[in-house]
């Protein structure tokens, strides 16, 4: 029931009621309206922009994000123990490997280098969580970056050490005639009684005193390119290039087991000593060719010699006696 009102008339001396006017009605309803619809309105906004009420699309949109949230922190995580793993294997290839095999460190700069150009992450941007995803695929993108610079740096290693592994093989590294088949180590390197002159002559090569037959082997893997019995005062003989400036030859051989062009490995028979040639008695003279020069084979025994046969090696080899041939 709506409230009555009255005003006092002072002619009348009495109370007359109020009557409202139509149009002032009008407007407090219109008005009423208004206020109504306009707080309604603050109050969806202000619902729209808070958690209090949500519908169940948005609660499940929410639980993705979350999830999604959670995923790039262990995808972090997972990339730092990355990180870890490969600076341990940057720091083994930079400070063992390539100082190993004689290559130069790949620089610091070149394997933390970023990306030029270009803003490759532009698509990403303009979302709530775009640093976050950006900040993510940046370090992932360094991450392949450093991996593919390793990887190519151990294709390169994975060479040397072939190469290594060749250069190693090819090396005359053992004793070309067995220790249980020698008689003696006749001559060493340096000046020597000549037996036929009997004059002081350099004697480049060493001689190892053994019976007729005696098997004769191959020091280190090469490729036979001399056997024959063409050169003056070697008789029968071969010669074998090991490569990287490596050749070794073979003197006064009674028969061979190889042929020209044929290639050999350490440990190979290659011919039996004889005493053909410019010789006084079955032997075998070996020399050691490094770039065109002979030098003292007797640095190349490490691969089948003991330290004490060595030694004894150097003391037979130091005697300035008489060569056999």
């Amino acid at each position: 029931m709506s409230k009555v009102k009255y005003y006092y008339d002072p002619d009348t001396l009495s109370y007359r009621k109020i009557e409202p006017k139509k149009s002032r009605r009008y407007r407090n309803i219109a008005l009423f309206f208004i206020g109504s619809f306009l707080f309604g309105l603050l109050c969806l906004v202000f619902l729209m922009n808070t958690n209090l009420i949500n519908t169940p699309r948005e609660l499940s949109l929410q639980r993705e994000v979350k999830n999604y949230e959670l995923q790039f922190e262990l995808l972090n995580r997972k990339m730092g123990q990355i990180e870890e793993v490969l600076a341990n294997i940057e720091e083994r290839d930079n400070n063992i490997y390539r100082l190993y095999f004689e290559a130069n460190p790949i620089p610091e700069e070149q394997r933390r280098a970023g990306f030029g150009g270009v803003n490759r992450y532009k698509s990403l941007e303009g979302f709530n969580n775009s640093e976050m995803v950006i900040a993510t695929t940046k370090r992932l993108d360094i991450i392949k970056k450093q991996m593919a610079i390793q990887s190519k740096s151990l294709d390169e290693i994975t060479k040397l050490a072939e190469e290594k592994e060749k250069f190693l093989m090819a090396i005359p590294a053992i004793q070309p005639v067995k220790n249980e088949d020698l008689k003696r180590m006749a001559s060493g390197y340096g000046w020597r009684s000549d037996p036929f002159t009997k004059a002081r002559k350099m004697h480049r090569g060493m001689d190892f005193s053994a019976p007729k037959g005696t098997p004769v082997y191959a020091p280190g893997d090469g490729r036979v390119i001399r056997a024959d019995n063409g050169s003056s005062g070697y008789g029968k003989h071969i010669r074998i290039d090991h490569g990287y400036g490596y050749k070794t030859l073979y003197g006064h051989l009674s028969e061979y087991n190889v042929k020209k062009g044929q290639k050999v490995k350490r440990g190979d028979l290659i011919g039996f000593v004889g005493n053909t040639g410019r010789s006084e008695a079955p032997h075998l003279h070996y020399e050691v060719w490094k770039d065109e020069e002979r030098i003292n084979p007797i640095n190349f025994y490490y691969g089948s010699l003991t330290a004490e046969e060595f030694e004894n090696m150097l003391k037979y080899a130091a005697q300035e006696n008489q060569s056999l041939d």
